[in-house]
Formats: C-alpha cells, structure tokens, sequence
C-alpha cells in the first residue's frame, strides 16, 4: 500500500509519519515539496505518486492571522481538499483529513455531534468548514475526522507554551471560558492508523466513510488547563517560577483576539467509538505523555 502524507513536519503530520510508516510505502511531503495554495501542485503530487491513501493534516492554522489572509486560509483549507478529493477519486484511494471544532458557534451548552449545524465564527472556520463541504462533494472515499486543541511534543502548541512562559514569570492569567479537549497529536495518528487497517480489511462494501468527532475523552478549560501542565512539571522536578496557585482565571473579553474563539469546543465522540470500537483516553493521559516526552529530551 502507498500512502501520500502531507504536512510532514506539522504536529499531527509528524505523529503520522510514525504511526503510518508500519502500513506501507509512505510519500511525506510539506509546503516546500507541494504547494497547497495552487491547484496544479497538488494534482501533479498526486498524479506522481498514485497513493492508495492520501492523508491530510496540512491546513493553515494561524486562527488569528487569517483574518486579514483569508485568501491563503481558504486555498489551502477548502480548495486544497477538494482538489485531493478530486484526484483520489479518480485513483479509488480513500481521503483522511482532519477538521476542527471551529466549525461552531460555541453557543450550544452540552456536546456538539456531528449532525449540529456548523456556524463558524472566524476566518480559519469558515475555511475549514468549506474544506469539509467541498471534500464531500468530491470524494466518494473519505474520513473527515473533527478534532480540538491539539497538543504535540513536536510544533507549537498551548501547553508548550505555558511551560515557557512558567519559566519566566510568577504570575499568569489565562483564559477560563472557553471548554473543550485537549488532545495528543498521538492519539490522532494511532487511530489514523487504525482506521486505514479497518478500510483494508472490510473494503468499500462495509466501512462507514464519512465525518466523525475524534478529541480525547473528558473536558476542561484552558486556565485549569495550564494549571494541569504546571502541576505536573513541578511535580516531574521542572524549575519553573510559577506555581498553579497562581494564575489567574479571567474572561475571554479581557483578552481581545482578532478572532473569535467559541465558548463550547466540547466534541461527542460516540459516533466514532461506536463505529470503529475504540477507546479514547482521558486528555489528561495524552498531555502527560506530550510532556514527558519533553522532558525526556532534556
């Protein structure tokens, strides 16, 4: 089997090198072997390739920043996926691609399910939103999985930079009102993994293609969330000046964006767990293996 990965050296993408590898023959490439704002890379890479499976965690991530780029975010967010589609349709290979809580509003109080209508806030939802519609529409085979506040120890991410800024000083406040799950790009790979295992063995007259809510299990805020990521620093022997007792919860409105964030990000998973016979892990359990892995490179 032949698998195209794109957005090798993203979070997830980096975790998918690993988790895929075992499969077969993967082609991993990033922004400087294909394009994803221009239509022609993305065919000739395909073309080229011919893959079975084309997994897709490459996306334009910058929340705020496009909001004044929403072309860019919009090419390699919603034109790119359907140019993927398109051409893995023509192979008969399956489409994996990965979306994000942004695709709502926020506003409703208990979990979203994948039947819930998409109301995106900002620029990089709206993309992204876009990204799932036109990957539908141009792929029969296709797995469009929803996932929130992904945390790897490769990349940028939220409790990366908690640990940082815990180094640096003794006070921190941090947003208390937005919920939703943080979940390890590990977690997302190892069931990548798993999901191309289930297409190979039932084939197209018994998997389920479609969309699914993937996020690890439990909830939590960011301000509890980086209190988590501190207390468990310290507890692993870290230097840090700052201790959980104090940050400070504040409110969203006293920290302004340029975009909109939504207030709920809480995703129900029971459609994939169901489908697919999966546990997923508590976020808890994903972060503290993000961290030791941290740690362990010291």
């Amino acid at each position: 089997m032949k698998i195209l990965l794109t957005g090798k050296n993203g979070q997830v993408g980096f975790e998918l090198g690993r988790a895929l590898a075992p499969l077969g023959e993967v082609c991993a490439v990033d922004q400087e072997d294909c394009d994803l704002t221009k239509e022609s890379s993305i065919r000739e890479l395909v073309r080229r390739v011919q893959p079975d499976v084309i997994v897709n965690p490459a996306a334009y991530t910058a929340v705020d920043r496009a909001e004044s780029e929403p072309d860019v975010a919009h090419a390699v967010n919603a034109m790119a996926p359907r140019v993927i589609g398109e051409e893995a349709d023509k192979l008969g290979a399956l489409v994996i691609h990965y979306s994000t809580d942004y695709v709502f509003d926020g506003e409703k109080p208990g979990f979203y399910i994948e039947e819930d209508e998409a109301r995106p806030q900002n620029v990089y939802g709206q993309s992204k939103r876009e990204g799932e519609l036109t990957l539908q529409g141009a792929a029969t085979r296709h797995l469009i999985l929803r996932t929130s506040w992904v945390v790897g120890a490769h990349g940028v991410n939220f409790a990366k930079t908690i640990l940082r800024l815990a180094a640096e000083r003794d006070r921190l406040k941090v947003v208390a009102d937005q919920w939703g799950a943080p979940t390890s790009a590990a977690l997302l790979a190892d069931c990548t993994s798993h999901l191309i295992r289930e297409w190979q063995r039932k084939g197209d007259g018994q998997f389920r293609y479609g969309l699914y809510h993937l996020v690890a299990g439990g909830e939590t805020n960011w301000c509890d969330y980086a209190k988590f990521v501190v207390a468990e620093a310290l507890a692993a022997g870290q230097a840090l000046m700052l201790s959980p007792d104090a940050i400070e919860a504040i409110p969203s409105s006293n920290y302004p964006t340029a975009a909109k964030r939504p207030a709920n990000s809480r995703l129900d998973t029971s459609k994939f767990r169901g489908t697919f016979h999966l546990s997923l892990p508590d976020w808890r359990d994903g972060v503290r293996h993000v961290l030791r892995q941290l740690w362990d490179r010291q």
